[in-house]
């Protein structure tokens, strides 16, 4: 049988893209499996209260291991971490930072952190005298995440809802988002939240952010 020049090198690519992709994969899952996740109490002091610094500490480590650029302003004030006082920073509890808010333009970019098991809790952004209804588009950099919406709710989303939310969660559609992958709010004030099984570093594409509109369904979550 005659093989042909183009056809072997087609071959060679094919397998070349196979290792590559295999390649990749198991990178994500060495990844994965090295990232440390720390207990809930790991983050609070004796007394109880909250401990940013160990905090931040724990999303420097997930950023080396993503080998995500630590730029100068998250080195400083801008960097926030929040735990929305619930007691279970370890579950429900986020990092980010703000790289613009323009009320103006009506236009906010910002890049959310969340360590493995972590999750927003569900919330939603209502109309505010200087904002109408914060409108958002999340696209992982790295790591993977669940977000969720109103809807029909997804078969066997009840297993994954963290036992914080499973009395008060009203958003129950599901859609899992890899790297590069793009999902948005189904409409304006709606509930919705995100959870990062593994770990993930989030991209959001958003209207002005205005504190004022935020609203959760947890009863103790707050900012």
């Amino acid at each position: 049988m005659e093989i042909s020049r183009r056809t072997v090198l087609t071959g060679m690519a094919t397998v070349a893209a196979g290792s590559i992709l295999a390649g990749s994969a198991q990178a994500a899952e060495k990844k994965a499996s090295t990232m440390k996740k720390y207990p809930n109490e790991h983050f609070y002091k004796a007394d109880g209260t909250f401990d940013q610094e160990k905090a931040k500490q724990a999303y420097y480590e997930m950023f080396e291991a993503f080998r995500y650029p630590i730029y100068p302003r998250l080195k400083g004030a801008e960097f926030w971490v929040a735990e929305f006082g619930v007691g279970k920073f370890a579950e429900v509890g986020m990092a980010g930072i703000f790289w613009l808010n323009e009320k103006d333009g009506n236009y906010f970019g910002h890049e959310i952190y969340l360590l493995p098991g972590q999750m927003i809790p569900e919330h939603k952004h209502v109309k505010t005298a200087d904002a109408g209804p914060k409108m958002e588009g999340w696209m992982p950099r790295h790591g993977w995440i669940y977000i969720y919406g109103e809807g029909t709710p997804t078969p066997g989303v009840e297993a994954r809802i963290p036992e914080s939310h499973k009395e008060c969660c009203v958003a129950r559609t599901e859609k899992k988002l890899l790297p590069g992958e793009v999902g948005t709010l189904a409409g304006p004030e709606q509930w919705h939240w995100m959870q990062a099984p593994e770990g993930a570093i989030v991209t959001e594409y958003a209207t002005y952010h205005d504190g004022a509109g935020l609203r959760f369904t947890h009863p103790k979550a707050k900012l």
